[in-house]
């Protein structure tokens, strides 16, 4: 292993003392010009194996325990989150549509949902207020967060399974399934 030159050095001190993960723009801000990115995939693969990891979530990076000792640092019970279905619900439909509007969203599930929903998404870091739609009424929209990409382990939205491994895995039900069939056919037996 050779030493770390001053850029490296710096880059580490940078997301050593940060309280929140950094894109490579912002360490650029601390640290001057230079290679940001080839030394955040250097320093990287320095820490992997390590105690703690440097790892790349949605863009920004930062340090974290290795997933295999977080027990180590767990003095009490974390108290898991419990979300409704139709948190849940509204979860998906945010992130897999963003940025969409509350009646995007009720659309969608053909249902209304309480303005607290949004709340909790919201309370919890994962969704977002994203601007307003530019037609009548100018609705907000909402989008997720990086927050929501670092809980569930995300690099990206693009990293969310597709339809494909949800029928694989067992998440769609069945019968839903089996009626999109049959409209797919009934739309081929009318062409």
């Amino acid at each position: 292993m050779t030493p770390p030159d001053d850029l490296a050095r710096a880059v580490e001190a940078v997301l050593f003392a940060a309280t929140e993960p950094m894109t490579p723009e912002a360490i650029r801000a601390h640290v001057g010009e230079g290679d940001i990115v080839a030394v955040l995939d250097a320093l990287a693969a320095d820490y992997a194996g390590r105690g703690i990891n440097l790892v790349e979530r949605g863009g920004r990076w930062h340090f974290q325990t290795a997933a295999d000792l977080a027990h180590l640092l767990r003095r009490d019970r974390e108290e898991a989150r419990k979300l409704s279905r139709a948190g849940i619900e509204t979860l998906a439909i945010i992130a897999y549509h963003e940025p969409v509007t509350r009646a995007e969203i009720e659309s969608i599930r053909g249902v209304q949902i309480s303005k607290g929903t949004l709340d909790v998404l919201m309370e919890a870091g994962w969704v977002r207020p994203a601007g307003r739609r530019e037609v009548p009424g100018r609705p907000l929209m909402f989008a997720t967060t990086p927050g929501f990409l670092d809980h569930f382990g995300l690099e990206s939205r693009r990293d969310l399974p597709g339809i494909d491994d949800l029928k694989a895995a067992g998440l769609l039900d069945p019968v839903d399934l089996a009626f999109d069939q049959l409209a797919v056919e009934k739309d081929d037996d009318d062409d």
